[in-house]
């Protein structure tokens, strides 16, 4: 079996001032093959790939390519011996083209002047090789995400790499985008390329990867056949624990209708939405990407301006022109994108809680700085942040913890009424999702109404009374949790009647 190796490292740690990022790990990669590294955020993934990438040198531990010790000082060691890494956040420089994004470092020169014409020639056939639907002379800038991972894996090809490191390829692409790139590493792995497949999602690893190595705590747990594993198995490899109940859905007493949209329509968007939502209801809305959903609540909350639509509370209509109006109202919006939308990310915890109450902790121009210690302290502990203080920036945490501050931020509002979740598990591990799941559930017994706006059709699934479902705009259907099923949702997601947004 050794000799199918194409990499392997022994005993990995690496330690940082105070902090044992990596503790005696090890890793085999097979040629040509798929392996998934899984693992809840902050089990020492990100740092283990910088390991391999020359990126850091780990204090203890051999690594071995083709059977050969090597040591690499940097990442043009790295990449002159055939690896490479496509990050979740591609790295281009968006200015320029894709050609000379493929070909950075390494342009072909002779006599000292680029070949733009060959250069051109090859980028044009490495875009080929991945099916691509761009030209190379275009800015990197005006590409999609999905695009721009291309654009990152065509310079992969290009330096002939034989080890494509791939971290959180999918968290920011759609349904349709993650297929595109499944049939793109499909075609490498047929080409004898070796991938290294980092994921929090399950279903990544199912559809590409022929093993899949678990880290937890900054150590090596075990390296399981996909074949073979089942998800309680490995959902207890990586939180050290065994989650009995994915969605925990408790059992609530549904009140009186507290929210309710009608004939909501935005031209090229959306037409004549219309949903309600009760107290302690928890109501899902789901379709294929680009069906409207994320755009509907935009306009309700006040971010965008519909073209018509009446909003309801308590049975009293509400007039929302901006986002203050919505929130006055006792709605709050938390984003899809909770990084640029939900935080600032420079600033702390407690700073990002109190935000949107700030006047109410503020006398004579003073703020109360002891009330609102002590505010958001108990808000980001009801709702279990893990951090090590209040005064942690947002960007120190992991995904599933800012989504814990999103949410605590939303509860400091006390008047809150209707709490509308877009993506509210996106790029989050397993088990921060339960954490979510559970949070989600303790606000519709707290008779909080909740609004899940999801694609993943399991917690949609898993955590709904009730779900409306969405295609090209219009609601296709509102379905009860005892008669909800994955091919009913599918069958109104992909209406076929042709309808236009007008």
């Amino acid at each position: 079996m050794a000799e199918d190796l194409i990499l392997e490292l022994k005993g990995i740690t690496k330690i940082f001032p105070g902090v044992k990022a990596l503790d005696n790990v090890q890793f085999q990669l097979r040629r040509g093959e798929i392996h998934a590294l899984m693992g809840e955020n902050g089990a020492g993934k990100s740092t283990f790939i910088k390991v391999i990438t020359g990126v850091h040198a780990a204090e203890e531990g051999h690594m071995y390519l083709n059977g050969q010790e090597v040591h690499f000082k940097g990442t043009q060691d790295a990449g002159a011996a055939g690896i490479a890494a496509v990050y979740q956040i591609p790295t281009s420089y968006m200015e320029l083209t894709v050609t000379e994004n493929i070909f950075i470092g390494h342009e072909i020169m002779k006599n000292g002047i680029i070949q733009w014409r060959e250069m051109n020639k090859k980028a044009e056939e490495l875009l080929a090789r991945l099916h691509a639907n761009f030209k190379v002379t275009e800015e990197v800038g005006a590409l999609t995400i999905a695009q721009q991972q291309m654009v990152e894996i065509a310079k992969a090809l290009s330096t002939d790499a034989k080890i494509i490191i791939l971290d959180e390829p999918t968290a920011a692409l759609t349904a349709n985008e993650s297929e595109e790139l499944y049939r793109i590493v499909d075609e490498l792995h047929e080409q004898g390329v070796s991938v290294i497949f980092i994921s929090h999602r399950m279903e990544d690893m199912y559809r590409l990867a022929q093993r899949v190595t678990v880290f937890r705590d900054s150590r090596y747990i075990d390296t399981f056949d996909v074949d073979k594993i089942t998800d309680k198995d490995l959902i207890k490899a990586m939180v050290g624990r065994e989650i009995t109940d994915m969605y925990p859905k408790p059992k609530v007493q549904i009140g009186q209708e507290i929210f309710k949209i009608e004939n909501f329509s935005r031209l090229g968007y959306f037409k004549d939405v219309s949903l309600s939502v009760r107290a302690g209801e928890i109501v899902g809305l789901t379709g294929l990407v680009g069906a409207g959903r994320t755009e509907t609540f935009q306009c309700v909350c006040g971010i965008e301006k519909p073209d018509s639509g009446r909003v309801f509370m308590n049975g009293k209509e509400v007039r929302i022109r901006k986002p203050k109006d919505a929130m006055e109202a006792g709605i709050i919006l938390l984003p899809e994108d909770r990084r640029r939308q939900g935080l600032i990310m420079s600033w702390s915890l407690c700073d990002n809680v109190t935000l949107p109450i700030i006047e109410k902790l503020s006398k004579n121009n003073f703020i109360d700085h002891k009330k609102e210690y002590e505010l958001s302290r108990n808000y980001l502990e009801s709702v279990d942040t893990k951090a090590v203080s209040i005064f942690d920036k947002a960007s120190t945490l992991s995904g599933g913890n800012q989504q814990k501050v999103v949410v605590a931020k939303a509860l400091a509002q006390d008047h809150m009424k209707v709490v509308v979740m877009d993506e509210p598990t996106k790029g989050v591990d397993v088990g921060a999702k339960a954490e979510i799941y559970g949070i989600m559930g303790e606000l519709a017994q707290k008779g909080y109404g909740i609004i899940l706006i999801s694609s993943e059709m399991p917690e949609i699934l898993g955590m709904s009374d009730r779900i409306y479902v969405m295609c090209q705009g219009r609601v296709t259907g509102c379905l009860d949790r005892e008669e909800v099923t994955q091919e009913k949702i599918l069958e109104l997601a992909m209406d076929q009647s042709g309808r236009e947004v007008s």
